[in-house]
């Protein structure tokens, strides 16, 4: 009998990546722990690509789509929809937007599709502004926003995207600045090319960019552009598919560490909002979200059972503030990570905030990416029982560590320990 692996390749196409050697089949999971079909247990610190966002299996969860599915499965925006309603009026108040209406999605990429319909239409223009090293979904027009080349099959556009600096702190041609020096720089390049093109719809950015390797800006890079937007009339799409619910620690959205300029006009999210669930969405000011004069619906985004889900996610993540734990031990995470790889030559940066930390890994000597280096330490931890991601952009490789924002310290601890042997096998 062929293995899953076998069967795996035999129906499913070759640019699905799927990480490890020895492909692993997760079978269940419950807290910050997932199962693979062996029976093996490991401490997961990826929570599926940022997604299991409060705990595998939280029973609040569970409970709330087993009860919405016992009554009704599916009914399309067409019709009205209670947990739809409760949980965008939710997501409106959070969201720091005024006047906000929401639309749901089935996924991150969906979502920053709908918003680059909505910029583009609201401002009769089909130029976007997108960051260099960004990652923005998988469809037609997110990929052809996307700054990282790793993650663009296709040069092909219904866009005419423009890439701005500044996603990235500690690499090109503004790396050695201060943090004043470097957001006055940014700024610079981004008033000389508004100068070289028509009228902009919109920035769109992540506020921690997350496939390019958890790189940032200095805290208050996008306030800046912000004032420059404005004078333009360009509008301010935050990409929090990853940033979002607190994550970061210290603020709820990534966007907050850039509020000096006020919130955005548009914002995205998905992933840890639905645990698992398939939920995504996009959040905008009134004027911005009603400016589109023909019908639309969406069959599957809203549905009560990922509605009941985010209901039930969301209110467990508030009442136990998921977000000051995420601050708590991912401050203290983030600590133990930089101590224990003090003196490994191949890491380059431990950075990150909250429980959205990197560690960028070079060839010794050198700031060449090492990719074969982060596929090893990645085998490496799975052999030690964690499970971690990677990603990067132009020459980079990084490790990405994004546990549950239930974590605990005994489970940092537990983890960023197997993560040192896992450095020090290189």
């Amino acid at each position: 009998m062929s293995s899953l692996h076998d069967r795996h390749r035999a129906v499913i196409p070759d640019w699905v990546a799927l990480y490890y050697r020895d492909p692993l089949e997760i079978t269940h999971g419950e807290g910050r722990h997932v199962w693979d079909a062996e029976g093996r247990r490991y401490l997961d610190f990826f929570g599926g690509i940022l997604t299991t966002m409060t705990a595998h299996a939280l029973p609040e969860v569970t409970k709330a789509i087993s009860e919405q599915a016992g009554r009704i499965i599916h009914s399309s925006t067409l019709y009205l929809n209670r947990p739809m309603v409760e949980l965008a009026e939710r997501i409106a108040t959070l969201s720091g937007i005024p006047d906000a209406r929401v639309f749901f999605t089935t996924s991150g990429t969906e979502a920053n599709d709908t918003a680059l319909l909505l910029a583009t239409a609201y401002r009769r223009s089909s130029q976007i502004l997108a960051m260099r090293n960004s990652y923005h979904g998988r469809s037609f027009s997110t990929v052809s926003i996307t700054g990282n080349r790793s993650w663009s099959p296709t040069g092909l556009s219904p866009l005419q995207t423009l890439y701005v600096h500044g996603g990235v702190r500690t690499r090109g041609p503004y790396a050695r600045y201060s943090d004043a020096e470097f957001i006055e720089a940014c700024v610079a390049d981004l008033e000389d090319l508004l100068g070289h093109t028509r009228d902009v719809a919109a920035l769109i950015a992540e506020p921690v960019q997350g496939v390019g390797g958890f790189t940032s800006p200095p805290d208050g890079l996008y306030a800046a552009f912000r004032r420059v937007l404005d004078r333009h009339g360009i509008l301010w799409i935050t990409d929090e598919v990853q940033t979002g619910w607190g994550r970061t620690g210290d603020h709820f959205w990534g966007w907050q560490a850039h509020a000096e300029a006020g919130p955005p006009d548009i914002l995205t999210f998905a992933k840890g909002i639905g645990n698992g669930m398939s939920v995504g969405g996009v959040v905008a000011r009134a004027e911005v979200m009603n400016c589109l004069d023909a019908n639309s619906i969406s069959t599957f985004g809203g549905s009560p059972v990922t509605m009941a889900a985010g209901l039930a996610n969301l209110g467990h993540l508030l009442e136990h503030d998921l977000q000051g734990n995420a601050r708590r031990v991912g401050g203290l995470l983030l600590e133990r990570l930089r101590g224990a790889t003090a003196g490994i030559e191949a890491v380059r940066e431990v950075r990150g905030r909250g429980l959205m930390i990197g560690i960028e890994l070079t060839r010794p000597g050198t700031d060449e990416a090492d990719p074969a280096a982060a596929s090893a330490v990645l085998e490496a931890a799975r052999e030690g029982g964690l499970l971690i991601g990677k990603g990067g952009g132009h020459n980079t490789s990084s490790l990405r560590i994004a546990p549950p924002l239930s974590l605990t310290v005994a489970e940092a601890e537990e983890g960023a320990s197997i993560l040192e042997q896992a450095l020090r096998s290189l």
